[in-house]
């Protein structure tokens, strides 16, 4: 932090530059610094009437993949079930609508059958930036009684898994400016990082992950780790079951109902990965000590 800022930065880049004051041993200096962005992303959908658009949440986030951030919520809220469901994603079309405006809205066509869903699901509420599946109570929502949980393995070696947050960190270049970025990355059980998004959120960099995924049709990721750079909350157990990801490990504490997720979901579930040391709530049988 502390780096010198680029010119023509906008609201639309992950990070922006400020003047503070930085105090240290009794010293005062001016100087410049980042800051992660956070801005509202309104999610709206339709189904083929293009005139009857509905707003289905508005989420906090750090802008960049909006596109994937969408695909993932709605992946993860059940509207989606296959790449299908998501016929197209763009900006609103009115001419109306401010610029800056628009650069903050993203409009999902849905097929009719997500249509439905949408709007037995729809919030039209504000997500914080922390908030996750914040209408989602139950275990049992999550996973009624007609979805197995995730079959056995793959296995990993202790010592892979004590490489992945020093891999995380080499590859968060916003984080790196910022220092106010959470980050999840997708890590085979050897070899370098598939891929990596970053966000101000842990949940809206799992979507945007995620989502990036589903728009490929490369969904489920079973032979994969979902790494976090936060703690692990249920939601973010939620949204890596829902893509099939079958060992999910954070650096920091996991929830009781997290760990109660994982359990039911045959999920393995790692918290406190730091320091070559961490705890397993959750699938023991998939990590080796080899």
């Amino acid at each position: 932090m502390g780096q010198d800022c680029a010119a023509g930065e906008s609201s639309q880049t992950p990070s922006v530059c400020r003047s503070v004051v930085r105090v240290a041993a009794d010293q005062a200096i001016d100087c410049e610094d980042h800051l992660a962005v956070e801005e509202p992303l309104e999610i709206r959908f339709r189904g083929e009437d293009p005139r009857k658009v509905r707003t289905f949440a508005v989420t906090m986030r750090t802008p960049g993949n909006d596109e994937e951030l969408t695909a993932g919520l709605l992946y993860a809220e059940g509207v989606l079930e296959r790449p299908s469901d998501l016929v197209d994603l763009g900006r609103p079309e009115d001419p109306r609508i401010d610029p800056e405006v628009a650069a903050n809205v993203l409009v999902a066509t849905l097929s009719p059958a997500a249509v439905g869903r949408a709007e037995a699901l729809g919030r039209g509420t504000v997500m914080g930036s922390a908030c996750g599946v914040c209408g989602k109570t139950s275990i049992e929502n999550v996973i009624p009684a007609d979805r197995p949980p995730l079959p056995p393995g793959p296995t990993i070696a202790a010592e892979r898994l004590y490489e992945l947050p020093a891999l995380l960190r080499e590859r968060q270049s916003i984080f790196s400016k910022t220092g106010g970025l959470h980050a999840a990355a997708l890590f085979p059980v050897e070899g370098p990082a598939r891929r990596i998004r970053e966000d101000i959120g842990r949940h809206n960099a799992t979507d945007k992950l995620v989502g990036s995924f589903l728009r490929e049709g490369a969904l489920p990721l079973s032979d994969a780790v979902l790494l976090v750079s936060g703690r692990a909350g249920f939601e973010i157990v939620q949204k890596a079951f829902a893509a099939g990801i079958p060992i999910l490990a954070a650096v920091s504490a996991p929830s009781s109902l997290a760990v109660a997720l994982a359990e039911t979901a045959g999920m393995t579930l790692v918290g406190f990965l730091r320091d070559r040391r961490f705890n397993v709530y959750a699938g023991a049988d998939r990590i080796r000590s080899d």
